[in-house]
Protein backbone atom coordinates (compact mmCIF):
# COMPACT_ATOMS: atom_id res chain seq x y z
CA UNK A 1 0.00 0.00 0.00
CA UNK A 2 1.65 3.79 -0.88
CA UNK A 3 2.47 6.02 1.61
CA UNK A 4 -0.24 8.68 1.23
CA UNK A 5 1.62 11.68 3.23
CA UNK A 6 0.61 15.09 4.22
CA UNK A 7 -0.24 16.40 0.73
CA UNK A 8 -2.34 13.34 -0.32
CA UNK A 9 -4.16 13.52 3.30
CA UNK A 10 -5.14 17.44 2.83
CA UNK A 11 -6.74 16.74 -0.67
CA UNK A 12 -8.41 13.73 0.59
CA UNK A 13 -10.21 16.17 3.41
CA UNK A 14 -10.79 19.12 1.18
CA UNK A 15 -12.37 16.26 -1.54
CA UNK A 16 -14.95 15.16 1.27
CA UNK A 17 -15.44 18.58 2.77
CA UNK A 18 -16.93 19.07 -0.71
CA UNK A 19 -18.56 16.19 -0.73
CA UNK A 20 -20.33 15.95 2.30
CA UNK A 21 -20.15 19.61 3.01
CA UNK A 22 -19.00 21.29 6.75
CA UNK A 23 -22.45 20.06 8.63
CA UNK A 24 -21.99 16.25 7.91
CA UNK A 25 -18.23 15.55 8.02
CA UNK A 26 -18.30 15.02 12.20
CA UNK A 27 -20.98 12.94 11.68
CA UNK A 28 -18.79 11.06 8.42
CA UNK A 29 -15.76 11.04 11.34
CA UNK A 30 -17.77 9.67 14.06
CA UNK A 31 -19.52 6.70 12.16
CA UNK A 32 -15.83 6.22 10.68
CA UNK A 33 -14.66 5.67 14.27
CA UNK A 34 -17.13 3.77 15.39
CA UNK A 35 -17.23 1.22 12.98
CA UNK A 36 -13.08 0.92 13.39
CA UNK A 37 -13.42 0.83 16.90
CA UNK A 38 -16.31 -2.02 16.17
CA UNK A 39 -13.99 -3.84 13.49
CA UNK A 40 -10.52 -3.74 16.20
CA UNK A 41 -12.93 -5.11 18.97
CA UNK A 42 -14.10 -7.92 16.61
CA UNK A 43 -10.90 -8.92 15.26
CA UNK A 44 -9.09 -9.11 19.00
CA UNK A 45 -11.99 -11.13 19.73
CA UNK A 46 -10.92 -13.80 17.35
CA UNK A 47 -7.36 -13.37 17.92
CA UNK A 48 -7.98 -14.14 22.19
CA UNK A 49 -10.80 -17.23 20.87
CA UNK A 50 -7.62 -18.58 18.80
CA UNK A 51 -5.24 -18.16 21.22
CA UNK A 52 -7.11 -19.76 23.99
CA UNK A 53 -7.70 -23.02 21.66
CA UNK A 54 -3.95 -23.14 20.82
CA UNK A 55 -2.95 -22.92 24.77
CA UNK A 56 -5.81 -25.56 25.33
CA UNK A 57 -4.41 -28.17 22.90
CA UNK A 58 -1.00 -27.58 24.24
CA UNK A 59 -2.43 -28.23 28.04
CA UNK A 60 -3.93 -31.46 26.19
CA UNK A 61 -0.63 -32.70 24.87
Amino acid sequence: MPNIGVPGLIIILVIALIVFGPAKLPQLGKAVGETLREFKKSTKDIVDDVTEEFKTEDKEK
